[in-house]
């Protein structure tokens, strides 16, 4: 594995001392005692920690996903921001199917979505499937059209509706006697916090209508380990990771913590549990209700000691926070942070 070594502190050992001394006088002359001097020990201590980068994988694949459950977005570059992936102006999961009731819409009921393709143009979100005519919704959309509190997996989040004129293509499409809508998040709405649904999220982690992150990783490896399991072989589409990673060991993905992959950090929270959707065919739309699912609950239990957070459900893949925006490119090494 490849290592890179550097300090914290950009300034030499004396005269970091010599700072502090100079700062604990000030602390002292200011009257701050004790609690001020112990601050500035803590600064000192900081800027003189180790962060090791150790090369522990590499991007091989990037996709993001603007309406909830419909195909995804290969890409060779992209954006994080603090809500999560983005490309131009689409972002990853922040357009959402809904039915009558302003509840979440997804493959796991109308598989045939998977099939939906989604892309932008002049300013438009562009929506084609099987036996329809494109679909062009503004990207920004028109402040008389109203807003609604959605429900997704319990919590509840806005979004602007998207007109009749989306409704009635998705309930055609989908041939339901349903009444769908579409609606879109806007950076004023306030995002979910995944911590109200699991506590092993920091307060700060934030998503909109994903699952549950805004960032779920896999690797090659992973995947092809698992087929190994399976008569009928998977694709890594079969769970709509947003990061694929390669050169590593298979579930390496869930052994690192802090991980920096170009300009931008992130911090594993989780494991990414598993259910029905992945029994949905990516390339046809056709739902099998057992596998990979079955074989999932019985290869991939978690550990004893973590039956409380994930009881018997699967686990496959890692959900991260996000520490530090930036850009992510394929290519990229992948660094798990060790702090000394």
């Amino acid at each position: 594995m490849d290592r890179l070594t550097g300090l914290g502190g950009t300034i030499s050992t004396r005269r970091t001392v010599l700072a502090l001394a100079a700062g604990l006088g000030a602390a002292a002359g200011l009257g701050l005692g004790f609690l001020g001097a112990r601050h500035l020990w803590a600064m000192f201590r900081a800027s003189r920690e180790q962060h090791e980068l150790v090369k522990v994988a590499e991007i091989s694949r990037i996709f993001i996903y603007p309406v909830k459950s419909c195909k995804g977005i290969s890409l060779t570059e992209v954006e994080v921001y603090e809500l999560g992936l983005k490309k131009g102006p689409l972002k990853d999961r922040q357009w959402l199917i809904v039915d009558e009731k302003w509840h979440m819409i997804t493959g796991r009921v109308e598989p045939t979505l998977v099939l939906v393709t989604v892309s932008d143009e002049n300013g438009y979100l562009c929506l084609n499937a099987p036996g329809m005519e494109e679909l062009k919704v503004p990207l920004k959309l028109p402040k008389s059209n109203p807003v609604k509190m959605c429900r997704v997996w319990g919590s509840c989040v806005e979004g602007r509706d998207s007109g009749d004129e989306a409704a009635n293509w998705i309930s055609t499409y989908l041939k339901h006697s349903k009444a769908f809508r579409m609606v879109n998040y806007e950076p004023s709405m306030k995002p979910r916090n995944p911590k109200d649904k699991e506590s092993l999220f920091r307060v700060k982690d934030k998503t909109v209508y994903n699952d549950l992150s805004s960032c779920m990783m896999m690797s090659e490896a992973t995947v092809k380990d698992f087929n190994t399991k399976l008569e009928k072989k998977v694709k890594m589409e079969n769970f709509r990771p947003v990061l694929v990673v390669k050169d590593c060991k298979p579930y390496a993905e869930d052994t690192w913590k802090d991980i920096q992959i170009g300009t931008t950090k992130l911090c594993r929270a989780m494991s990414c549990t598993r259910c029905i959707f992945t029994t949905v065919d990516p390339d046809t739309g056709v739902i099998d209700r057992k596998e990979p699912l079955d074989t999932l609950k019985r290869l991939r239990q978690c550990d004893p000691a973590e039956k409380h957070i994930y009881k018997s459900v699967p686990i496959f893949g890692s959900h991260y926070g996000i520490d530090k925006p930036g850009v992510i490119r394929i290519g990229d090494p992948v660094f798990m942070v060790v702090k000394h």
